[in-house]
């Protein structure tokens, strides 16, 4: 999404609850965005996220929420973290409540992007659609998916390959599982590029690589 494209569509973001950005916001969320440690959790994730969105708009009970939420939703990324989402959710919090949004708004958007850390089933609707987008990437066509594999190991080159292997299986099946509850009819659109069987096929095959490195 080019520079411009991202500001207008942050301008009416705001402008749709009768506020004004906060100057120089949008610029530090790109920035953190394009940091040099991201390869997968980059511009292209978010741009991939809110042009799912805008098909999916209509089934959002609070969409503004929802934008709000998927533009900090990684706004901060450490490969090594662990409380990524955490720290995301509190500076959209202070960020949003400086410009002016009220407080259950400002609640609203932290619980959203506290969802995006697919450890619990989402609490409302609007959780469970945003874990749909954030995900959708595991519906991917195949080039993209192959794409994003290889982007999320970039971002784990500090893990020694066999350590990878063996850890990352699980991590996405536990992604899968949080699909697969949360996958809502409205937003199927996400996933009908892929059928059903081709994400099982694709966690046994990561997942033999895991066996035969543990028996290697």
């Amino acid at each position: 999404m080019p520079h411009q494209d991202n500001l207008a569509r942050w301008r009416a973001t705001w402008a749709a609850l009768n506020l004004a950005p906060p100057p120089g916001l949008c610029e530090q969320l790109l920035r953190a965005w394009d940091e040099p440690q991201r390869h997968y959790h980059t511009l292209q994730h978010l741009a991939e996220c809110l042009a799912l969105f805008d098909t999916l708009r209509m089934h959002a009970e609070q969409p503004a929420d929802i934008e709000l939420a998927l533009w900090f939703h990684d706004a901060i990324y450490d490969v090594q973290g662990h409380d990524n989402e955490a720290r995301s959710a509190r500076w959209a919090v202070q960020a949003l409540a400086a410009g002016g949004v009220d407080a259950a708004r400002c609640q609203r958007v932290h619980d959203l992007i506290m969802a995006t850390c697919h450890t619990a089933l989402p609490a409302s609707p609007d959780q469970a659609l945003l874990v749909d987008i954030d995900l959708a990437i595991l519906g991917a066509p195949a080039v993209r998916f192959a794409e994003y594999t290889h982007q999320i190991r970039a971002e784990y080159a500090w893990v020694p390959a066999e350590v990878y292997a063996v850890k990352r299986a699980p991590c996405c099946r536990v992604f899968w599982i949080a699909h697969r509850f949360t996958r809502r009819q409205p937003s199927r659109s996400a996933w009908d590029s892929t059928p059903e069987t081709i994400w099982p096929r694709r966690f046994r095959r990561s997942e033999q690589r895991s066996i035969n490195r543990q028996h290697a």
